[in-house]
């Protein structure tokens, strides 16, 4: 294939979004750093600019193999950021390679903005978890794994992140750096058995010395891909065009102008599936019941559409469908007013039973209010424990119940559907992640 055949296919490849999430100084700013310089993302602009901030320390990065500038500083944007030396917001950079394009979410590792991660975590076809192996005792058999990695590995499961790479970073400061990886790939394996992860790989890297991170090791003991080889293989199922057809309802309009019956054009972003001209469907959560009369995308007719595109709907007959209802595959959501869900709190005020929050679920708000902790997820023993309330960033499964019937789908096969945003009602704080479980009609 020609480059410029490759360049075409790529173009019409759907981008991946991955985030990086690890422990405080395990180097994932080094590491977006490395994969935007190597794949030639930085402007020169802002090449100048860090070259002449960092000019002191240019003799110390050329020794260790790198450009003459902290890596980290092409993401460490804030001020504060940089005069802490942790990463607080989430930020995001784009990059590209002849084989596809690439969104990168940097998510906070520390653990007091683990409510970050959650949200680069919401969004993202893959995770790639760093592990500092300088930071593990690797007298110790097996190797025990820092505690910020197994949130981060267990929140990336939770949120239903469908890829998960670990890359072991730092082997530059290994002096026999074969065995070093071996004995913590095998406490990473052993910690994803524990949990019932699927990984997509584990890979040795140094993002300050650029080892394995976009071409791959000639070593003995390690023959597997680079970390952007692997990168360049990973699905995305963001956004799936198979499968049951959703869209939640963003926006109603009137077709046409002029006086006479107007037919209603019912908006918003396919969420999963595919639509067509003569498809029936059913409102949620009324549970009526129509056929699709035409299909709209950017003001032209069209006889369908598909997941992650914005189309308008007109049914062929009169529903009342308003903004924050759901149109879907006939029986394919339930309206209920109770369901169980993996809630993630990100709020400082603990989550009590019989408190009342505010929900939001694709384009609507409801009231609800907190029935019960059902358990806490203990990280460290990756076992449920029974537990009174949930302390910010602790992790549980909960029962909600609702003001209003909600058509809800377990997050597992609708990431849109099975997802809710929890907000305290008095002071208006993003408060938590809902992940549905299970609906309960009732």
């Amino acid at each position: 294939m020609t480059a410029t055949a490759q360049q075409t296919s790529t173009a019409h490849r759907p981008a991946l979004r991955f985030l990086t999430a690890g422990s405080v100084d395990d180097g994932k700013s080094t590491l977006i750093g490395r994969l935007l310089y190597d794949s030639r993302a930085i402007l020169a602009d802002q090449l100048d600019t860090l070259q002449a901030r960092a000019a002191t320390g240019a003799a110390a990065a050329r020794a260790a193999g790198g450009p003459d500038f902290d890596l980290s500083l092409l993401t460490d944007g804030l001020e504060a950021e940089r005069e802490q030396g942790i990463t607080i917001d989430v930020a995001y950079r784009y990059f590209a390679t002849p084989a596809r394009k690439f969104i990168i979410a940097d998510a906070p590792g520390h653990e007091q903005y683990t409510r970050n991660m959650v949200t680069a975590a919401a969004g993202s076809d893959a995770a790639v978890v760093l592990v500092d192996i300088t930071k593990l005792d690797l007298s110790a058999r097996p190797v025990v794994l820092l505690p910020q990695t197994r949130r981060h590995t267990l929140l990336a499961q939770l949120l239903r992140v469908p890829s998960i790479v670990f890359a072991v970073n730092k082997l530059d400061a290994m002096a026999d750096p074969g065995p070093a990886f071996a004995a913590v790939s095998e406490a990473l394996a052993a910690f994803a058995a524990e949990a019932g992860l699927s990984v997509a790989g584990t890979v040795p890297v140094s993002a300050l010395r650029g080892d394995n991170v976009t071409q791959p090791l000639d070593v003995d003991w390690y023959r597997g891909p680079s970390l952007l080889q692997l990168l360049e293989q990973l699905p995305t199922t963001s956004e799936l065009d198979s499968g049951d057809f959703s869209l939640p309802v963003q926006y109603v309009a009137r077709q046409g102008s002029g006086t006479g019956e107007q037919p209603r054009v019912l908006w918003g972003r396919i969420n999963q599936g595919a639509l067509r001209v003569g498809d029936r469907l059913q409102v949620f959560p009324s549970g009526e019941r129509a056929v699709v009369a035409a299909l709209r995308r950017a003001g032209s007719a069209v006889s369908e559409a598909s997941a992650g595109q914005s189309a308008g709907v007109v049914l062929d007959r009169q529903l009342d469908v308003s903004r924050g209802d759901w149109l879907a595959t006939p029986d394919t959501l339930q309206s209920v007013r109770r369901f169980t869900a993996t809630l993630a709190w990100l709020d400082t005020e603990a989550a009590v039973p019989g408190r009342k929050y505010l929900l939001r679920h694709g384009n609507r708000w409801v009231q609800a209010r907190l029935l019960r902790i059902v358990d806490r997820l203990d990280i460290h023993s990756l076992q449920p424990q029974a537990a009174e309330q949930l302390a910010v960033n602790e992790i549980g499964r909960v029962e909600f119940e609702l003001q209003q019937p909600l058509p809800l789908a377990p997050y597992a096969s609708n990431r849109v559907g099975g997802a809710l945003i929890v907000v305290d009602a008095a002071s208006h704080r993003t408060s938590g992640a809902l992940l549905v479980l299970r609906p309960e009609a009732r």
